[in-house]
């Protein structure tokens, strides 16, 4: 380790702690895909105050930064990622109150679903599949069976990079309201401005504990039977076209199986790309253009990536 990227950690790790920062760590490690090269710094942050104090040092000292979540909507190219990588996983708490839940950035939505559940409340049943966090969740108004985030969320607190004064960037926290967040399909206001998710509330309603239950029961069994979820992937991988199915698409294009390096269009859903065991995220990339120049060439239609690609070129 240079001189520089120590001190750099030392830094770090007087805001997070020591147990809290690791250095040249492979993103293979904290994503869905299983595919991407070492991220120079990834800090996990304890509490809110952690977290805006690491946001803040970043400012302060010009150094890039990336929020991750559960990694599961995400490609982290093979060079990986020159920034300190800021994890949510330790911001995990939640706490109802009424027909409200309220959760930090790091919770996991899938647990957040059951638990719900388990207090008879209902209105998180879509969310049962969705293996990710609740800030990326509500970064990407993320949703399956008809229902999505912007259904059910109340507020979000975050925090906002803006200027002081003096013209230094500072990190303020505020409240979003519902209106605010600007949801459509797979976006959120945190994908146009600087903004950190802190936590977010949820309306709920009191329903029949069982019905809930029962209704994820059958969301989760049509997940499993449809879904590749014995192989690393990120989910869906295109933005759903007006009037197309996506899946649909790629099977009439004839690429069912189809393999690129370690990458595979899924067998069981030609909406996912899947990895085989020793993808690069150069492969996956190389898959996902073939697949949008194959179906726009047969058909005519582009299709847009849910995915986001992060890290060196």
């Amino acid at each position: 380790m240079i001189e520089s990227q120590s001190n750099i950690a030392h830094e770090l790790a007087a805001i997070a702690g020591y147990s809290n920062v690791l250095t040249d760590t492979p993103m293979s490690d904290y994503t869905t895909f299983k595919v991407g090269g070492c991220a120079d710094y990834l800090v996990f942050p304890e509490n809110t105050n952690a977290l805006t104090s690491i946001i803040q040092y970043c400012l302060d000292n010009n150094r890039p930064w990336f929020l991750l979540g559960k990694g599961s909507n995400l490609v982290v190219s093979d060079k990986g990622m020159r920034c300190v990588v800021i994890a949510t996983n330790k911001l995990n708490s939640y706490s109802f109150v009424g027909n409200t839940v309220t959760a930090d950035c790091g919770v996991d939505l899938i647990k957040l679903s059951k638990a719900s559940a388990s207090t008879s409340l209902s209105g998180l049943e879509f969310a049962c599949g969705i293996p990710g966090s609740v800030g990326g969740a509500v970064f990407m108004n993320a949703g399956a069976y008809e229902g999505d985030i912007s259904q059910v969320l109340l507020s979000s607190q975050a925090l906002s990079i803006e200027q002081n004064g003096n013209g230094q960037l500072q990190a303020v926290p505020i409240v979003i309201s519902s209106q605010e967040h600007r949801f459509s399909y797979r976006h959120s206001i945190f994908q146009d401005r600087q903004l950190i998710h802190i936590s977010s509330t949820f309306q709920l309603i009191k329903r029949d504990k069982n019905q809930i239950l029962s209704k994820i029961d059958k969301l989760t069994t049509a997940r499993e039977s449809k879904q590749p979820l014995e192989l690393p992937s990120a989910g869906s991988v295109f933005r759903r076209p007006a009037g197309y199915f996506v899946g649909k698409l790629i099977e009439e294009c004839g690429l069912r199986g189809y393999r690129l390096g370690g990458a595979a269009v899924s067998e069981k859903h030609c909406g996912f790309i899947v990895n085989l065991g020793n993808a690069t995220a150069s492969d996956i990339k190389a898959l996902i253009s073939h697949v949008q120049d194959t179906v726009f060439n047969r058909f005519g239609v582009e299709l847009q990536t849910e995915i986001r690609f992060v890290g060196e070129e």
